[in-house]
């Protein structure tokens, strides 16, 4: 029998770790993941986030709705360093 690895436990896995963050808009962050809750809301250190015109605004914590993630990639440095 193959082993699960339920969604709240990956990202369980990956604080401390960096991610990137890929958000309904069209943001993307990409940080170190602090923590999270069971709502998936997050809080990210050392962050960088990515606008749709190409540019890059150095942040270092922030706190993102769960409700409005899209997309989690657990290593990821963003669109550039994907």
């Amino acid at each position: 029998m193959a082993s699960q690895l339920l969604p709240l436990e990956l990202v369980d896995k990956c604080v401390g770790s960096r991610i990137w963050v890929v958000m309904k808009s069209e943001k993307e962050f990409s940080g170190t993941l602090v923590g999270f809750d069971d709502y998936v809301n997050m809080v990210l250190e050392d962050v960088t986030e990515y606008e749709p015109t190409g540019e890059q605004i150095k942040l270092q914590k922030i706190l993102l709705n769960g409700n409005n993630i899209c997309m989690l990639i657990p290593g990821g440095e963003g669109p550039g360093g994907a």
